[in-house]
């Protein structure tokens, strides 16, 4: 398992451990915070996942792909599980909801500090809050995938770049410069995050 596929395992299992119904919504939001926060931040994301602007909110549509049956990744086996569910906070809603429980303890050592401390910051904000509740912040405006569906449309890519404001931890061209890079790394290796 590469490096990022670990470390999206490892984000997945402490999101589920540490916050309480963490369904398929809640999951992908909390990992979409994860990265767009560590890129503010640093200029790198986390994981590395493609979002994209679906109509409710960002989602990492290959991460989406693998988990949307309810059917566990083969490396991420015996350490996560999935529960198919009726959808509780929804209930006229007919589709069916994905539950995620960790199975292992999350292995840490894959983070580096800061990512931990993004991590504990995540799960503490949003530890009781529904997926529902979650929209609302991914949906404010002129956030990442606010401008990303004004500008170019639902199902589009979100630019990594549209999270930097003045309260950023690194310039623009910095930013575009190392994610780039991110990139480049992540396709020239093979060392993607998902499938």
């Amino acid at each position: 398992m590469n490096a990022y596929r670990n470390k999206l395992l490892n984000a997945v299992l402490f999101f589920a451990k540490n916050t309480k119904r963490p369904n398929l919504t809640k999951m992908l939001k909390l990992l979409y915070f994860l990265d767009f926060t560590h890129f503010k931040q640093t200029g790198y994301p986390s994981i590395g996942l493609e979002y994209y602007a679906w109509e409710k909110g960002p989602v990492p549509k290959k991460f989406w792909v693998e988990v949307k049956d309810g059917i566990i990744p083969d490396d991420f086996g015996g350490k996560l599980a999935i529960f198919i569910l009726e959808n509780q906070e929804d209930p006229l809603l007919s589709r069916k909801e994905l539950l995620f429980k960790a199975i292992a303890k999350p292995d840490l050592t894959v983070f580096t500090p800061r990512e931990i401390e993004i991590l504990e910051h995540l799960a503490d904000i949003y530890r009781d809050t529904p997926a529902y509740l979650m929209s609302e912040v991914t949906h404010l405006r002129n956030e990442p995938w606010d401008t990303t569906k004004k500008t170019k449309g639902l199902n589009n890519p979100i630019d990594y770049l549209l999270c930097l404001d003045e309260e950023a931890g690194i310039s623009l061209d910095e930013a575009r410069d190392s994610l780039k890079e991110h990139f480049e790394v992540i396709h020239n290796f093979g060392i993607e995050p998902t499938k």
